[in-house]
């Protein structure tokens, strides 16, 4: 079926792809390349409709912030192009983008092009090629591990925001999001996010990475004022293009790596160098840092990183099998990714556990072999699954609260009662010191967890019907915590 647009050209089946093209060029020119990269370049077309364009979106996340902030001005621009109001239909999926797709090859008439001074023949081939100089490929660099990449990044809701920033910023470092600061759980994937954006810096670029977790940042200092060698230290980290410092939270209460680090800081912001911090929790809920340096870390860009969903669990799971070679089958990858979903890294220790025995045995695995194997590992999983995030979850949603509330510094009546009965809910549920408890809530004493379940057993004393609420939440974050 051919339609004549208003321009006069014909478009047989419907097909738009030349029009969404022209108007991806639009938005790029108009949006700039650090929003076109994050929000545009991910999007990949599908097919035209009789009164509507399929594109396909990498996450429900995406698509709805796609839509929110982009649906209007897209659909604008493909109705003018094509002469005809359309709508935007999208579907969820692995996409392909310009980013993960090889570009096409070089033509044979590309590579034979010019007067032949200066062309040769390929001796695999025999066809003529240009003689242009071959970069030199970059050894390792000493600071990062070599499979922290972003094609090893498995990308789902839970960070897909915080991947595609991460993309962006390695494109055009020191330009946006700066600094960019990464926090969330431990084994959520924050260091190897931190370090993809290096590792894709340094092989695409000739700027200097450092990369160093804060207790090497901590030692180094240490050492620059014992041996009377700050300068050197300063001259360090006050002359790199990207600068990414792992676990920022250890610098707590430390005052003079601190006023360092402010000054290091201010020093690249104004050189329009780029700075990257990892850290177990937002810079609001970060205790003893001065306040100075915490309005630096509020002014750039912060994102959460959570647990990831089963279904990228199951992808993580596969991929690591893929990486390693081994053919795990559906059904064990369903058991781990269901009974271990606290955090990524306990994740991939329970499969490689699999995969040593399978190397080692010579035995395929099968799903009694693996809850064999992995019996100690999925009891104590269990327990970790009833997280505490999870708890905190649940608990702020049922009293019209965040999870940060839960840990922030806050102490109106409307907090504080719901805070007191996440610690003691999860004192009676999980197996959590009262100073794990104190760390997840905000980095709060094991005292004021102590003081906090008194309380509540006190009211349980006089409030019969708080042990119901109590009974209810308990249900509520079982279920809660089974479909995750």
């Amino acid at each position: 079926m051919d339609t004549l647009n208003c321009k006069g050209l014909y478009m047989a089946d419907w097909d738009y792809e030349v029009f969404w093209n022209e108007t991806m060029n639009q938005l790029r020119a108009e949006s700039g390349e650090q929003e076109y990269n994050i929000w545009f370049s991910n999007l990949e077309y599908l097919k035209g409709g009789e009164n509507c364009v399929y594109i396909k979106a990498p996450s429900t996340f995406y698509r709805d912030q796609v839509k929110n902030r982009y649906q209007n001005a897209i659909i604008s621009r493909l109705s003018a192009l094509i002469g005809r109001n359309l709508d935007l239909n999208f579907e969820v999926g692995p996409v392909k983008t310009a980013q993960n797709t090889p570009a096409p090859a070089e033509s044979s008439a590309q590579a034979s092009a010019g007067d032949g001074k200066n062309a040769q023949k390929s001796p695999e081939t025999g066809a003529a090629a240009a003689n242009t100089p071959v970069k030199k490929a970059k050894g390792k660099h000493p600071q990062l591990q070599e499979d922290y990449t972003f094609d090893k990044y498995i990308i789902g809701e839970n960070n897909s925001f915080a991947a595609n920033t991460a993309i962006a910023i390695s494109k055009n470092p020191g330009k946006n999001y700066n600094p960019f600061f990464i926090y969330g759980g431990v084994g959520l994937g924050k260091t190897h996010l931190m370090q993809a954006i290096g590792n894709s810096v340094y092989e695409n670029s000739d700027n200097k990475v450092i990369c160093v977790p804060s207790e090497e940042f901590l030692n180094e200092y240490v050492e620059g004022i014992a041996q009377g060698k700050m300068n050197a230290f300063k001259n360090k980290y006050r002359y790199t293009d990207v600068l990414l410092i792992d676990d920022i939270q250890f610098l707590q209460d430390k005052p003079g790596v601190q006023e360092e680090l402010f000054h290091t800081f201010n020093a690249l912001i104004q050189a329009k160098k780029h700075l990257v911090f990892t850290c177990d929790r937002p810079p609001s809920e970060l205790k003893k840092f001065s306040e100075r340096l915490l309005s630096r870390f509020e002014q750039g860009l912060k994102v959460d990183l959570q647990p990831p969903r089963y279904e990228v669990r199951c992808a993580i799971l596969k991929s690591v099998a893929e990486g390693r070679k081994t053919s795990i089958p559906d059904e064990v990858i369903d058991l781990v990714a269901k009974n271990i979903s606290s955090n990524i890294r306990d994740l991939i220790g329970a499969l490689n556990t699999l995969i040593s025995y399978t190397e080692i045995m010579g035995k395929p695995i099968t799903v009694e072999i693996a809850q064999q194997k992995l019996r100690d590992v999925l009891a104590s999983s269990r327990q970790a699954n009833m997280s505490i995030d999870n708890i905190q979850r649940v608990v702020a949603e049922q009293f019209n609260l965040s999870p940060n509330d839960l840990k922030g510094k806050k102490k109106t009546k409307n907090i504080v009662f719901p805070r007191q009965l996440a610690m003691y809910v999860a004192r009676e549920i999980t197996d959590f010191s009262t100073t794990e408890l104190g760390e997840s809530f905000g980095g709060r004493d094991h005292a004021t967890v102590i003081h906090s379940i008194d309380k509540i057993k006190g009211q349980l004393l006089t409030d019969p019907a708080l042990n119901s609420q109590i009974e209810n939440l308990k249900r509520l974050i079982k279920e809660y915590t089974a479909k995750t």
